[in-house]
């Protein structure tokens, strides 16, 4: 492999290991994390160019992927707390 290639497949690699610890649920992030090892570990001793990009091309669209369920998981949380006030039976003062 390729110095350069090489080298993004270690940012590849770290930023999706970086990503994936974000996840607020345990049973996510460890799945994640154990998933993203195991995948890099099977595929560390592909020497085919086209093949390596290939698997840095899918690895991106993971990235984004995971990306996203943090963000949307976030986003679930505060949509999940903001509504917590209207249950627990406080009065709205926004009333018109």
């Amino acid at each position: 492999m390729a110095a350069s290639s090489r080298a993004q497949v270690l940012d590849l690699y770290r930023a999706m290991l970086r990503e994936s610890k974000r996840f607020s649920s345990y049973n996510y992030r460890t799945y994640a994390v154990r998933r993203i090892r195991d995948a890099f570990r099977e595929n560390k001793n592909v020497k085919d160019p086209v093949e390596i990009q290939t698997l840095v091309n899918k690895a991106k669209r993971d990235l984004e992927v995971i990306r996203r369920q943090v963000a949307e998981q976030g986003t679930a949380a505060r949509r999940k707390a903001g509504n917590s006030s209207r249950s627990l039976g406080k009065p709205c003062t926004h009333w018109p």
